[in-house]
């Protein structure tokens, strides 16, 4: 018996959809891959019934817009892609990431077709038909809902200009040769400390202003990093002994990038199952100023364990679903910002310098927590109590609302939320029992889980974006490479000597260690606190400040809090103006002063804390996992 959507349409007649061939896809043809039959579009960053339409989105967008499904919209949408989803491709059927709820989008399209002309048999009309469930099936076939008119395109025609990419090439032919002229130059060998301290004040200046130059700033630290010790090498007694100063180096720089590898792959890991919805969907209440502290310790225990940047997306995307677009929604971005840098503060996993502290041991973890989860609370606490006297979150209209519709949590997701944490939290442990670094302890854990997930989804090729080697692949490996070229370029320097006469320059003129530590937070807000921290781990050794000394403490409240003076200063920050399209000068005016008062007031708290001398119970002195670093 024939269907009913065949008998309805028996007698109406549809011309079959175009499917051209093109060899590839531009940026705005990929807008029509999204257009349906209805003359509707598919709009990014929208709601949706789960029924309508599923998707993944391609390449590099994915990780942006994973979480914000689509929905059917009267207008065409204006996000343009940052790549072409085809790129090459032989033909526009192997365009990935689309994935359409075949029955629905036909029976739209058959509903369009009613008005028309009725002229042709049901043969032929079921021959057409089949033709549409066969172009619109779940393998991801983009051919028909591309448009030939689109190849003349502006973006096809920006694809192809050849003249304009050999010019910049040879520009950075030019540079690069010149570049490696300058250091080869006898002056270079000469004056090795004048000519290092230069090229990392140009390097990390490229760095800084990365946005105005459009060179990533990983590949400046890349190249930054190299440079250096070549000059190294070449300035040093002998080969031989910059080769072992670099594997020294290298040696203690990739115990670090192991470990945020694994850690970054783990938390993607759990993300990529909407494991996080556990936490943040038990955030249920309306008033305005209890949401203002439950949204800032929730982000400030949740940094403790993962990273600042994964929290402020987690909570920032929360509030977007309870909170309509205000002043009072970028408030609480706000405190997301500022809670997520101070929670990474006093944890040993809770932040990247943090980390880098605890694994070249100038920090232990229960010492750490101990010492600064009061000052690290004070600084989230103080901001919290003068933020709930403004008007933005005294004013009128600012309960809360779900305005977006919940999203399903993925198969086994508490499952793998779950195993997720307690690797994340088993690093410390693991360090404690074995006295091994710590990234063996997250590759341990990041080896359970790929286990674990391989196990729970076999058979499922449906959901393979929820296993490690699909995690692989969105993770910010771009990320990781900057602080490899940093760590690296900072080494350099502490191998040629430079870090050492800095420490004694500002120990003869600023000997109080209080001040030099605040300094270093106030700094982190405009520079990276990564190069800080690590620079500051290059100028003092364990010899001048012990493990767990009031300095190195100091060092990790300040470098991770300090960030949150400026929007630019810490990566929170920076995923907060993305996220919600603040700007410098709204940050500034509404919370930088804020977080400069919960600064002062951690770092103060720290200093009356410190003097008090608490120290461990008996009974807890002889637990290894607490005694132990």
């Amino acid at each position: 018996m024939p269907s009913a959507l065949s008998h309805t349409h028996a007698h109406t007649h549809r011309a079959p959809l175009k499917s051209p061939r093109l060899p590839y896809c531009t940026q705005s043809q990929f807008h029509y891959l999204l257009q349906v039959p209805t003359n509707k579009y598919l709009h990014p960053m929208s709601a949706v019934s789960p029924h309508t339409v599923t998707t993944h989105l391609p390449y590099s967008r994915f990780h942006q817009f994973k979480k914000h499904p689509l929905r059917f919209s009267p207008q065409p949408p204006t996000t343009l892609w940052s790549q072409p989803p085809c790129l090459g491709s032989s033909r526009i059927r192997d365009c990935p990431g689309i994935l359409l709820d075949r029955n629905r989008l036909l029976a739209r399209a058959e509903d369009k077709a009613r008005d028309g002309s009725s002229s042709t048999s049901s043969t032929q009309h079921q021959t057409n038909s089949d033709k549409q469930n066969q172009d619109l099936s779940l393998s991801g076939t983009c051919d028909p809902l591309c448009s030939v008119d689109d190849a003349r395109s502006e973006d096809f025609k920006f694809n192809n200009q050849p003249k304009t990419d050999l010019r910049k090439a040879l520009a950075i032919f030019a540079a690069a040769g010149t570049g490696a002229l300058a250091i080869s130059h006898s002056w270079v060998a000469a004056n090795q400390d004048a000519a290092m301290a230069l090229l990392f004040g140009i390097g990390y200046a490229g760095i800084i202003f990365e946005e105005s130059l459009a060179f990533n700033k990983s590949g400046v630290g890349l190249l930054m990093a190299v440079s250096l010790w070549v000059i190294r090498s070449i300035g040093a007694p002998s080969t031989e002994i910059a080769v072992s100063e670099l594997s020294h180096a290298s040696a203690e720089v990739s115990e670090i990038f192991f470990f945020l590898l694994g850690a970054m792959t783990i938390v993607e890991i759990v993300d990529a199952h909407q494991g996080f919805k556990l936490v943040t969907d038990n955030i249920t209440t309306h008033k305005p100023r209890t949401l203002l502290w439950v949204v800032g310790f929730v982000t400030f225990f949740l940094s403790s364990v993962l990273d600042n940047l994964t929290s402020t997306i987690v909570m920032v995307s929360l509030l977007r679903k309870l909170i309509s677009p205000s002043e009072y929604r970028k408030l609480l971005g706000g405190v997301v910002v500022i809670a997520a840098n101070a929670g990474g503060a006093w944890s040993p996993i809770g932040d990247v310098t943090t980390t880098m502290l605890w694994i070249h041991g100038q920090i232990s973890t229960l010492q750490t927590m101990k010492d600064l989860l009061i000052p690290s609370a004070v600084s989230l606490a103080v901001p919290l109590a003068l933020m709930s006297l403004t008007s933005e979150v005294n004013g009128k209209g600012q309960n809360s609302e779900n305005v977006l519709a919940p999203e399903q949590m993925a198969p086994r997701g508490k499952l793998v939320f779950a195993a997720g944490i307690g690797a994340l939290l088993f690093v410390p442990i693991f360090k404690a029992l074995t006295g091994l670094p710590p990234y063996m302890g997250i590759l341990l854990g990041l080896g359970f889980l790929w286990i674990l997930t391989d196990a729970i989804h076999y058979g499922e090729p449906e959901r393979q974006r929820l296993k490690v080697p699909q995690a692989l692949s969105r993770i910010d490996t771009q990320g990781a490479l900057f602080f490899l070229g940093i760590l690296l370029s900072v080494s350099s320097l502490e191998a040629a000597g430079i870090l050492r006469e800095l420490a004694n320059y500002l120990d003869a003129h600023i000997p109080n260690i209080e001040l030099i530590a605040s300094s270093i937070g106030v700094v982190s807000a405009i520079i990276d606190n990564v190069p800080l921290v690590a620079a500051t781990m290059g100028m003092y050794d364990l010899s001048s400040f012990p493990q767990d000394s009031e300095f190195w403490q100091l060092v990790a409240y300040c470098a991770g809090t300090g960030g949150s003076m400026l929007v630019i200063g810490s990566a929170a920050g920076v995923a907060f103006m993305g996220m919600e399209k603040v700007d410098f000068f709204w940050y500034f005016r509404k919370v930088s002063g804020f977080a400069l008062a919960g600064y002062v007031a951690g770092v103060a708290s720290y200093i009356a804390v410190h003097k008090l001398n608490i120290s461990l119970p008996t009974t807890l002195a002889h637990v290894p996992f607490i005694s132990g670093s």
